[in-house]
């Protein structure tokens, strides 16, 4: 995992305990796995940008509107 051994973990984990409080580890912990969760979804979703060619009239009707 990133070449980290057991000892590197372990004392990331405790700086993060110092630094966040035991309270908050479970809170930083579920937001980073929404946020990991969201960006391998969005990753995968073909539709997310849409590239498909306006047609003549729907060009027109933007530029009256702008």
């Amino acid at each position: 995992m990133f070449g980290l051994g057991t000892q590197e973990i372990i004392l990331i984990l405790l700086v993060a305990l110092v630094i966040f409080g035991a309270g908050k580890l479970p809170q930083i912990g579920e937001s980073m796995g929404k946020a990991i969760r969201n960006f391998k979804s969005a990753a995968k979703d073909e539709d997310a940008i849409d590239i498909t060619p306006k047609k003549d009239g729907e060009n027109k009707d933007q530029q009256k509107h702008s």
